[in-house]
């Protein structure tokens, strides 16, 4: 994501600066959100479909990207889908590229895509915002960071059934130039790969929520601890390019400018990490975690798995800024996710009995 006049002009190199709510500034009222998820994504990673659930969830960023002529706009990777805001003008532009890649998950990769629109004040009117900060991840590649609660009240609104943008009867087929999946999952080089979510509960406060996220990710940001899941060394590129992507290798020199470029710890309405650490470390946060709902600050999700996988996108236009979406091979976000809606659906039982 690179500036536009409606996005923050300053961008952070420090991720822990994006914790501070202060620097999110709010994206106009006429703004387009879209949100897309595959349904059952937990099926299809637990039958070994888990860079097909990947690749679908990242196709509509590439495919507005390529079609908007730049990628000169806000998103977010969730592994099992994305989200992204858009000027009012890319209306045309986001609704085609939403049937697109629906009408490519369902004849390509046998998935279903759920697909939503709506804007920024549909979203400010049921109480939430949606607010946007920017993480220069390196010089070449920036990320947006998403606060104000929207991202998440949309995607549950789009999941009941609201704001779904119906497919198209002739759907042309997306523009997916620069999307791949090229190298073989990474293997845990510090015992595990952990996918991790952590929300704050509607009252509590940005700052005691950030305070506690500092906390979480001083436990990975150890010295002598390196939690980054791109391995030192360059992974093993596929034999053979997967026939739906048309990523560039990236030589070895360049290797090091892969791992930067990764979006292995965001901040989407909470954080979002893909994180390779020990057991312990992970005990450790898991327990600091149960303490802060057991306070009723958050809500949390987490999921072990034994490797990596990365996503990338080369845009054509300007290859120096690629992009490496990461998530865990074994279920990753979307299991963390689950395991996160069960919590939440515990609490509320735990409170009506």
């Amino acid at each position: 994501m690179i500036n536009s006049h409606a996005q923050p002009h300053q961008a952070y190199d420090e991720f822990s600066l994006v914790l501070d709510p202060a620097v999110y500034e709010p994206l106009p009222e006429d703004w387009l959100i879209g949100i897309t998820d595959v349904v059952s994504s937990t099926l299809a990673i637990k039958s070994g479909r888990y860079e097909d659930v990947n690749f679908a969830g990242a196709s509509v960023i590439a495919a507005l990207g390529n079609a908007w002529g730049s990628f000169d706009f806000p998103f977010v990777f969730r592994g099992d889908g994305a989200a992204f805001a858009l000027p009012p003008r890319g209306i045309m532009a986001a609704t085609s590229a939403l049937r697109q890649v629906a009408s490519f998950a369902r004849s390509d990769l046998g998935l279903t895509l759920r697909i939503g629109l709506l804007t920024v004040r549909e979203i400010r009117n049921s109480g939430r915002d949606v607010r946007v900060a920017r993480y220069a991840a390196s010089e070449n590649a920036t990320y947006a960071m998403f606060a104000g609660g929207g991202l998440k009240w949309a995607e549950q609104q789009i999941k009941s059934g609201r704001y779904l943008v119906k497919p198209g009867r002739y759907a042309t087929k997306p523009n997916l130039t620069g999307l791949s999946c090229d190298w073989t999952p990474f293997p845990s080089q510090r015992g595990e790969i952990l996918s991790l979510l952590v929300e704050p509960n509607d009252d509590t406060s940005p700052e005691v929520f950030a305070a506690l996220a500092k906390r979480v990710l001083a436990v990975f940001d150890a010295p002598s601890h390196r939690s980054h899941p791109v391995p030192v060394d360059m992974a093993t590129p596929r034999d053979i390019a997967m026939p739906k992507g048309s990523g560039k290798r990236v030589d070895a020199k360049r290797w090091s400018e892969v791992a930067s470029h990764s979006d292995f710890r965001k901040f989407d309405d909470g954080l979002r990490l893909t994180l390779d650490c020990t057991p312990e470390q992970i005990d450790r946060v898991e327990a600091m975690l149960l303490l802060a709902k057991a306070r009723g600050e958050v809500n949390f999700g987490l999921h072990r798995q034994s490797h990596a996988l990365m996503t990338c996108l080369v845009p054509s236009g300007s290859p120096d800024s690629h992009l490496h979406f990461l998530d865990g091979m074994g279920g990753g976000y979307a299991k963390a996710a689950e395991m996160m809606e069960a919590g939440a659906l515990g609490d509320v039982q735990h409170h009506v009995l």
